[in-house]
């Protein structure tokens, strides 16, 4: 159950709970501010060991893990191992390999103005940083960004959501006997205590989940100025063209779409666009997948995840019977109130007004748009925000020329669905609508630390012509300097002497 404000709610890393109020929040951010001023957090020892003990508990606890995430979302265990649990172990693995490079000064190019001197850029901590995470994939999108946070030396306040409560309550749990308590906690609960923690100054607040509640995390941390990384959602779009291989990208599609928490996952395709001639030969090798990945009866089926919970049952059954009033549903559409469970669906030409369309879906429900040419796919696109991530099947190099120029998402791959958010090389993130910043990889060690830029000088070099009192020459000189024109900055001195 979630938690409510004035009830006991577990704070990881004390361990006892207690009343969680306005006043209790503050005292946990002033605890873990003193924490982090006393510089506990800042060492290399500090990071590497908490790491290790994330690495450690991700091992020792993997079962538990498995049950929790099959509790909350039905997960089947193949995907909460490869999704979660082996992410964030191939996370954890990276950081330690490179975070010795990774916290070292970079060094910088110093101008004419700056010699003789140097320079470089220090990355530091900010501080103390909020972490607000996504019910979808519990585990991973809770301790993802948390091991940035740690990885750049801060303390962190994690709240789980209260979608997924025995994921909630197992990261608690973790927190509190694996990590330091002193700079990492967790604290459970719902919209209350959410809204509690927003209240409090922050160097940074961490948000994982839908556009709108991103607006008032941004609007909250406007208040004290504090920055913000907002991973958000949107209509992924998923482009197939006649020139593709139909096999291949049916099942890409299907695993992409179903096989990501059948459908409650941001990066999942959205809807599909094809063309008119091309859409029959896709919905019968779609159909055909469909039928080898979950059997005739998919609702039975052990690797499919159930709706989260009833709310989001209804909202998605809401938008089922919306369509199937006008047939537009071409295989699928079966549901089962009490277990949770809907189908993989497919529909076709839905209308631009209808609300599947104009609203992130979220779940098993996949439409597909028919257009006359493949081209036509770019303005459909552009139609609407900006999204997390869009996706084109085609061996024609010159609609995937037009597609990566003219489209703009978050993430995009060509010919597959979904595996950019595994390359930890690439930044993981939104843009417009979709959402602000981005981490994975080094990219999560800088969405949490400062890039300090320092110059050093020593007592030589002066240069006369910075000095008061000012005449033409000394502009001249100190303008070519400050422009980089080293010749001119020369020629100037030789006519003013």
């Amino acid at each position: 159950m979630a938690l409510k404000a004035g009830t006991v709610a577990a704070v990881g890393g004390g361990g006892k709970g207690g009343v969680f109020d306005g006043e209790a929040c503050a005292c946990l951010v002033r605890e873990l501010r003193q924490s982090f001023e006393s510089g506990r957090t800042r060492s290399y020892e500090w990071r590497k060991q908490q790491l290790r003990m994330v690495l450690k508990f991700l091992v020792e606890k993997e079962a538990l893990i498995v049950q929790a995430l099959h509790r909350d979302l039905r997960k089947p265990g193949f995907e909460a191992c490869v999704s979660e649990i082996s992410m964030l172990k191939s996370s954890c693995k990276l950081i330690l390999k490179k975070l010795k490079r990774w916290m070292e000064p970079q060094k910088a190019c110093v101008s004419i103005t700056s010699i003789p001197g140097s320079a470089e850029i220090i990355s530091e901590p900010l501080g103390v940083v909020l972490v607000i995470s996504a019910w979808n994939y519990p585990f991973l999108l809770a301790m993802d960004p948390v091991l940035g946070a740690i990885a750049a030396g801060n303390a962190v306040v994690l709240k789980p959501s209260e979608v997924s409560p025995s994921t909630s309550s197992l990261l608690a749990s973790l927190v509190s006997d694996y990590l330091d308590n002193s700079a990492i906690k967790v604290v459970e609960g719902a919209v209350d205590e959410t809204t509690m923690l927003l209240e409090q100054k922050w160097d940074k607040i961490f948000y994982t989940g839908c556009t709108r509640v991103g607006r008032v995390v941004m609007t909250a941390a406007a208040k004290h100025l504090t920055p913000v990384v907002l991973e958000l959602g949107g209509k992924c779009p998923l482009v197939i063209d006649s020139k593709t291989d139909l096999k291949v990208t049916s099942k890409r599609v299907a695993v992409g779409k179903w096989g990501s928490n059948n459908g409650q996952a941001c990066v999942a395709p959205d809807y599909i666009i094809t063309t008119k001639s091309f859409a029959p030969k896709l919905i019968e090798s779609l159909k055909q997948t469909l039928t080898s990945f979950f059997g005739d009866k998919p609702l039975l089926s052990p690797d499919l995840s159930r709706i989260v919970n009833t709310n989001h049952f209804s909202r998605l059954t809401k938008l089922l019977d919306d369509q199937r009033a006008f047939g537009k549903i071409v295989h699928g559409g079966e549901r089962d109130e009490k277990l949770l469970m809907i189908a993989p669906t497919i529909l076709l030409d839905v209308p631009a007004d209808a609300l599947m369309m104009n609203e992130e879906i979220f779940g098993p429900l996949l439409p597909i748009i028919t257009v006359d040419k493949i081209e036509d796919s770019i303005d459909i696109i552009k139609s609407h925000p900006k999204p997390l991530a869009a996706y084109l099947f085609s061996n024609d190099k010159k609609l995937e020329k037009m597609f990566v120029k003219q489209i703009s998402a978050g993430g995009m791959i060509v010919n597959d669905t979904v595996l950019h958010l595994t390359n930890p090389s690439l930044p993981f993130g939104g843009v417009g609508d979709s959402g602000i910043g981005a981490y994975h990889g080094k990219h999560s060690f800088d969405a949490f630390s400062h890039k300090k830029p320092v110059l050093h000088r020593c007592f030589i070099g002066e240069v006369w012509a910075r000095y008061p009192p000012y005449n033409a020459m000394k502009l001249k000189f100190s303008s070519s300097a400050v422009a980089g024109d080293i010749f001119g900055a020369l020629l100037s001195l030789v006519r003013c002497r």
